[in-house]
């Protein structure tokens, strides 16, 4: 069975620097670990839904999305050191173990350098928590390099392919 690589942009700019970023990271991933069916799930566009309080068709698609995803890139800007709000609002609505069987890889645009351990320290265990398995290390690219995010997600994705490899190879044999 072919792996579904689903990335999810938590960025509330649409056609942001962390969209084009998170489709270079899946890219170079995906072209690491064979064949997947790739899916971009922007919630840029669920701002309002996923606001509300009652519930919404389009958010439930996404969270379903989300779940059965093999590998799940999560990129987000870094906002006041930290992943963003949108997205905190979107991890919140996935019940406990949504992403178990899961690799979800994090990955974080940067205005400053000081926020760098913020993937590892604050994106990668609302990861965990949610069940996924979370290889090491997370992608931080600054956005004074994002004219190099290709060379520079290239290498963190060589760094993490072959755990994201041996994550679906195990459970392509549990399955």
């Amino acid at each position: 069975m072919t792996p579904r690589i689903v990335t999810l942009i938590g960025d509330p700019r649409p056609r942001s620097q962390t969209r084009a970023a998170a489709a270079l990271a899946a890219k170079s991933v995906g072209g690491r670990v064979g064949p997947a069916d790739q899916e971009i799930l922007d919630l840029s566009a669920l701002a309002a839904p996923l606001g509300s309080a009652s519930a919404s068709a389009v958010v439930e698609t996404a969270v379903e999305m989300v779940a059965e995803a093999d590998v799940l890139v999560v990129a987000s800007p870094s906002h006041r050191g930290t992943y963003s709000g949108l997205l905190k609002t979107f991890l919140d609505r996935l019940p406990g173990g949504a992403l178990t069987g899961s690799v979800a890889l994090p990955l974080l645009v940067l205005s400053d350098p000081r926020h760098a351990l913020a993937v590892d320290v604050h994106l990668r265990p609302a990861l965990v928590e949610l069940g996924a398995f979370v290889p090491t290390p997370g992608a931080v690219l600054l956005e004074s390099r994002i004219e190099r995010a290709g060379a520079i997600l290239d290498g963190w994705a060589g760094q993490v392919a072959p755990q994201v490899a041996a994550a679906l190879a195990v459970r392509a044999t549990a399955a």
